[in-house]
């Protein structure tokens, strides 16, 4: 089969955040940080919170959105409620108004009061999601509008899970994240797919090592698409009584599935290629204008040929 791991190493050049992007976000977000503590400390509501970053940033497998607008998480850790009896906390909708105050001249969009969180918005750039906590004996509470109030939630665990595994796996691990989350930006044109955590806990759950990204990424898609065939439940990893899929509609359940096989079903046939530049049309309908240009292999050794796995061998006779 062709070996395209040189072009999955340009693709994901293309699609992981620059350190200049890096330096950016950074900078929106303790902007934001600093406009909260002075509200706070001009209501007087002291000490002022603490945060924390979280999500893809904190887990740096954040991708360059199709969008352009970039998606970050940043915990705000409120310090002035008691932290052994929540009978007098207020409710989460009266603290997601204190923050909504505290942003709400910071950029020229309104911020959004979401179930979840409160967005800032820097249009056309980013936005920056502020889930909102506080400490209860050591427990960590969300404060989420609605039926489920204050509960339970530690996104630092989710964050250390996945660093842990990183450490364990390593860097290609983090890599794949990356490519899957590309794969699923293209592909939710189709219609809605889940969020990057589900792509990441999928990914973590059936990694296994190869020397080469496109090797390791088609055998995560038959992997993951044989998971998703025994249980479309999907379990936090830090809280297995929360199914990350719970929210979705059984329809969009059964889109997701559907996806995933087509996806397995390509990248068998990308794998069992024999010239390079089809294998890299195969693998651009996928991931879209982002891959690479294949007219550019045109006249170079088109081919770079090994022994097919039997799995996806046999995969790309059955597709």
């Amino acid at each position: 089969m062709a070996n395209c791991h040189d072009l999955f190493s340009s693709f994901h050049e293309s699609i992981k955040l620059s350190s200049s992007g890096k330096e950016n976000l950074r900078e929106a977000r303790d902007a934001v940080r600093e406009c909260i503590k002075n509200a706070f400390r001009d209501a007087e509501r002291i000490p002022v919170p603490t945060f924390c970053g979280q999500g893809s940033y904190a887990m740096s497998t954040i991708v360059n959105p199709l969008s352009g607008e970039y998606d970050i998480d940043d915990g705000v850790y409120l310090q002035n409620l008691d932290k052994n009896d929540n009978s007098d906390w207020p409710t989460p909708e009266a603290v997601h108004k204190w923050i909504v105050d505290a942003v709400r001249n910071h950029t020229k969009v309104p911020p959004i009061d979401k179930r979840t969180c409160v967005r800032v918005v820097y249009a056309g750039k980013y936005h920056l999601d502020l889930p909102i906590y506080a400490d209860l004996n050591g427990d960590n509470l969300h404060a989420e509008k609605g039926e489920k109030g204050w509960h339970s939630s530690d996104p630092k665990a989710i964050t250390d899970w996945f660093l842990k595994a990183v450490s364990t796996n390593g860097e290609q691990l983090r890599r794949m994240v990356r490519y899957f989350k590309a794969w699923s930006d293209h592909a939710a044109r189709n219609g809605k797919l889940p969020s990057g955590l589900v792509y990441t806990v999928l990914v973590v759950e059936s990694f296994s090592y190869n020397d080469r990204d496109d090797v390791c990424f088609g055998g995560l898609a038959r992997a993951i698409y044989t998971r998703m065939l025994g249980s479309l439940r999907i379990s936090n990893p830090v809280d297995e009584t929360e199914d990350l899929l719970g929210r979705l509609r059984p329809e969009q359940k059964s889109h997701f599935l559907g996806e995933l096989e087509r996806l397995k079903s390509a990248a068998a046939k990308a794998l069992s290629e024999e010239n390079k530049i089809k294998s890299c049309k195969a693998w651009k309908k996928e991931f879209g204008d982002r891959w690479v240009d294949c007219s550019t292999l045109e006249g170079k050794t088109a081919a770079t040929y090994t022994v097919a796995p039997a799995i996806l061998r046999d995969d790309a006779r059955s597709a």
